[in-house]
């Protein structure tokens, strides 16, 4: 059936892959749709003569009770409605709603219930008299039951779009759409300011904030019972996340004072989840990226892995190595017992080429078939650059790609990709060549330092291979997220 879906008007690329991950996770494809060689994908489209970006979408979802789920566990979906009519007018939205059929708008207009009709815009205000006039001007609707504003049965809305234009910032709009809808569910947003960074406990410089954890969570389908690790976990935001979920978590750093100490015995990752009463992590271990310390015989353990690892802008990625290391002694080397206390392995710098390599590698081996690995990878938003290419396994299908765009300089794009083949050594091979290639053929500003100097290199201009300056034409994005 088609729904109406209104989103929040913010991280647009976000929006419908966010809807598809959650549709796929409470059942929206059955089984031969799930072992399907492409990745399924619900049915589209948008009201007539509108923008892409615009908030209002048709969705078709196979029933009211996924489209609710959907909704209730959205970060982005404002409501998603059973649309009872639509108009460029008032007098066509009475009509549309007259001809829709009975015997769906009757179960929710009997005497015996109670209800509360909202009127909402988008684009435009309406006063407290002008929403008055619209609800009176619905009389020919045949409600039986009860206004009740606080805690209805049913819940209807109103929902307005106006023709401004573009020259506000908004996505145009031809003409003015009028929508009325019974809501099936709606966004939780009471989340954000519960979990938001400022009242948190335990707080590092890189910590993710809320809103994007809590969309990380839903691409990676976290629910309850499920395993969830983040191998770059600092202060513990996404493994947060996925807690509310209720999901088992997991994390490890290569900082053992940010897993170990924390700033105290209550200032800590441990704290951070005592503070919302979520269940703690099954570990946190100081382990390093580029050596894990699991053994070679344990495999599909994680049914996601969700992180943000260290791109080299406000951080870059660290792994086992430093002075000695760096002279040929390649051997562990052991800690005396006086020292293992307060003793802090040394490192040396990791490029975020061969960290991705070595968080694919490690997803293959670790992932449950089925499974998501879902991070972010940085892009150059340099607008004579090709469309940018990420990084690929043989064992893995990107679904989804969405951008952020952080500054003039750089984005950052959320990459969802799903395990579909076994690991295997011939095939930790075959992904080996494939990073090689990688590194070699595209994106060498991935190097150690080269990202945080194209983005922080002087605002009107930029340095190009030959050393000569030139001047950025154009901030606009050259990329925007795909999914399918």
């Amino acid at each position: 059936m088609w729904y109406l879906c209104v989103f929040y008007h913010r991280l647009l690329d976000y929006r419908r892959p966010e809807v598809e991950s959650l549709a796929q996770l409470f059942g929206a494809f059955d089984d031969d749709q799930r072992s399907a060689a492409s990745e399924h994908s619900l049915e589209w489209r948008l009201p007539q003569h509108y923008h892409p970006d615009s908030p209002f979408h048709f969705v078709n979802l196979p029933s009211e009770e996924i489209a609710r789920n959907v909704a209730n566990r959205s970060i982005l979906v404002k409501g998603i409605y059973e649309l009872w009519g639509e108009g460029s007018s008032l007098e066509e939205l009475e009509e549309a709603i007259k001809n829709y059929p009975d015997e769906r708008k009757l179960p929710y207009l009997t005497s015996d219930s109670t209800f509360k009709i909202i009127v909402d815009s988008f684009g435009k205000v309406i006063s407290f008299q002008e929403q008055n006039d619209r609800i009176q001007a619905l009389s020919y609707i045949p409600f039986q039951g009860r206004v009740n504003l606080r805690n209805p049965d049913h819940k209807f809305y109103l929902i307005e779009t106006d023709n401004y234009g573009s020259n506000n910032g908004l996505p145009p709009i031809v003409q003015r759409r009028v929508f009325f809808g019974r809501e099936i569910g709606a966004a939780d947003r009471k989340l954000l300011p519960t979990y938001q960074l400022k009242s948190r406990t335990y707080l590092g410089p890189t910590a993710m904030d809320a809103e994007m954890a809590f969309l990380m969570a839903n691409q990676a389908q976290v629910k309850h019972g499920k395993l969830v690790y983040d191998p770059f976990v600092g202060t513990g935001s996404i493994l947060v996340a996925a807690a509310h979920y209720g999901a088992m978590t997991m994390g490890a750093d290569i900082d053992i004072r940010v897993v170990r100490d924390g700033r105290g015995p209550d200032c800590n990752v441990w704290s951070n989840f005592k503070q919302y009463g979520l269940q703690m992590p099954v570990a946190l271990l100081r382990a390093d990226n580029n050596l894990p310390p699991w053994r070679p015989g344990l495999k599909e353990v994680f049914d996601a892995i969700i992180c943000d690892p260290p791109y080299g802008v406000r951080a870059g990625g660290r792994k086992s190595g430093g002075r000695k290391l760096l002279k040929g002694v390649v051997d562990p080397y052991t800690v005396p017992d006086d020292k293992r206390t307060d003793h802090i392995p040394s490192t040396a710098s990791y490029s975020l080429v061969e960290c991705v390599h070595d968080l694919l590698d490690l997803a293959a081996r670790m992932l449950v078939m089925g499974g998501r690995l879902v991070y972010f990878f940085p892009v150059l938003r340099d607008d004579e650059s090709i469309t940018p290419t990420f990084p690929e396994h043989p064992c893995f299908r990107l679904v989804a790609s969405s951008e952020q765009i952080l500054s003039l300089r750089y984005s950052r794009v959320l990459l969802t990709m799903v395990k579909t083949g076994p690991y295997t050594e011939d095939i930790a091979e075959a992904a080996r060549i494939k990073h090689l290639e990688f590194k070699a053929n595209h994106l060498k500003w991935l190097e150690e330092g080269n990202l945080h100097s194209a983005v922080f290199s002087p605002a009107d201009s930029k340095l190009n291979e030959s050393g000569e300056t030139k001047v950025s034409k154009d901030s606009k994005p050259r990329y925007r997220g795909k999914y399918v």
